[in-house]
């Protein structure tokens, strides 16, 4: 049974327009500032839950030791070098 041109017209045409919104629905999705938007807050999401807020303020202390160990040796080398120097003590 054939169909008519009306017909098939018709679903040409209810095609394009489901093919139009998809498209539209696919530029939606793939917007940049949108999807630069949604990598923010799952950042922002991930960052602020307390066991990466834990570990990075870890990450901080350690640091912060490693730091002021390394200025420590540093203060106690030159003490030493100044007093060699000075003849205050010798190797």
């Amino acid at each position: 049974m054939a169909r008519d041109t009306e017909s098939i017209e018709r679903d040409i045409e209810r095609a394009r327009e489901q093919l139009a919104a998809t498209l539209d629905q696919l530029g939606e999705r793939a917007d940049p500032r949108k999807l630069a938007e949604q990598a923010q807050q799952s950042v922002i999401a991930t960052v602020t839950k307390p066991p990466v807020l834990a570990a990075a303020a870890g990450a901080v202390v350690l640091v912060l030791v490693v730091v002021g160990s390394r200025v420590a040796r540093a203060r106690r080398e030159k003490q030493i070098i100044r007093a060699l120097a000075e003849g205050r003590i010798s190797i």
